[in-house]
């Protein structure tokens, strides 16, 4: 009868190192908040302690500290947003340069005494940083400081199957390592929804995300499931939206679709759904590429349920919340048979008589379609 968007926002600890401590030279913390290997100082270190020393004089001879706060707090240099990476381990001085050579800090002297003297509580910290045109170096700093990286975002759509969906994560850029083959995982354990991730985040923790957030929503659904459904297990159900997701793309159908197959299982008939036939004819490639066949739907595989009655012995793609929902919270309906109308959506019938009508005006849609 019927599924690139790229963000997570890291909230790291603040470093052990005491302010005191610190300097312009130490390196920016890793992800996790663990400190990076510190790197060595050279001469240029010592220039910048001459520099300290000059700026203090100024500042006893009097003007000195409010011309230091007014390059601190004033617009800066950068003509046009951007979007820079401050690797792990990198110090104090690279990450000046860096922010130099871009453009969105004038001076690394000044970036490094505006890090000591005015803004010396908290380490610096590694990511992807978005910066607006003239941003000032006090935002600058206190970006670096506070770890606000850069928000990546991937939506995952209802009703694809998993080798699909891994497929997705394959190409969605910022994400770094290897995934495991969809065989492994099997259909229906990823939930469709938006997810936030950082660069370089690893693709293998977004799947187990995904499978965390599948199994707390099915649980979650599972207790609260109407009285009285002719399924017996969350995997029952999870198959069943999956059936559900592949039927409608309407989401006002959701659960009379859903309340159309709980009928027929509770009747002990089948429940005869293409998206299950043309699933079980898929092959390693990909999904089946072609309009069913009145053929197809004879060919025995165990996930054709015009062969076979009760649900087939998987799911057939990854439903979305609402699919679960709508199986497990069905529409309240005598109907038992649902064929398309030719607006997206479906006409639904009680009796066979009147199923075969919408059939008939189906296939005249279809043939008047075919003769444009």
């Amino acid at each position: 009868m019927r599924g690139y968007h790229a963000g997570a926002m890291s909230d790291h600890n603040p470093s052990d190192i005491p302010a005191r401590e610190r300097s312009a030279g130490d390196p920016a913390e890793q992800s996790d908040g663990t400190p990076a290997r510190q790197s060595h100082r050279g001469a240029g270190w010592f220039v910048t302690i001459f520099v300290f020393v000059l700026i203090a004089g100024a500042t006893l001879a009097g003007g000195g500290t409010v011309m230091l706060h007014r390059a601190y707090s004033d617009p800066g240099p950068l003509a046009a947003d951007i979007s820079v990476v401050i690797p792990r381990g990198a110090s104090g001085q690279a990450i000046a340069a860096t922010l130099v050579d871009v453009g969105v800090a004038a001076d690394t002297r000044l970036f490094a005494i505006a890090l000591r003297f005015l803004a010396p509580e908290r380490p610096l910290r590694a990511g992807e940083y978005a910066f607006a045109a003239r941003i000032s170096l006090r935002d600058v700093v206190a970006k670096l400081q506070a770890g606000e990286t850069v928000v990546r975002r991937m939506t995952v759509a209802e009703g694809l199957t998993t080798r699909e969906v891994l497929e997705l994560i394959s190409m969605t850029e910022g994400l770094a390592g290897s995934l495991p083959e969809a065989s492994e995982l099997g259909e229906g354990v990823l939930l469709p929804e938006t997810y936030h991730f950082s660069l370089g985040d690893a693709r293998v923790d977004l799947v187990a995300r995904m499978t965390t957030a599948r199994d707390a929503a099915l649980a979650r659904l599972w207790g609260a499931r109407k009285a009285g459904l002719p399924l017996a297990t969350p995997k029952e159900a999870l198959i069943l939206a999956s059936i559900v997701e592949r039927e409608t793309g309407v989401p006002e159908e959701r659960g009379r679709v859903a309340g159309v197959f709980i009928n027929r299982l509770t009747r002990g008939m089948r429940l005869q759904s293409d998206p299950t036939v043309a699933y079980g004819l898929a092959n390693e490639n990909g999904p089946l590429d072609r309009p069913l066949r009145r053929a197809d739907l004879e060919v025995d595989h165990p996930y054709n349920t015009y062969v076979h009655r009760g649900l087939p012995p998987g799911p057939i793609a990854n439903p979305g919340l609402a699919s679960i929902a709508a199986v497990l919270n069905p529409a309240e309906t005598d109907d038992l048979y649902f064929v398309a109308d030719g607006t997206g959506g479906h006409a639904f019938a009680r009796t066979l008589a009147e199923h075969n009508r919408n059939v008939a005006r189906w296939r005249r849609i279809q043939r008047e379609q075919r003769a444009r």
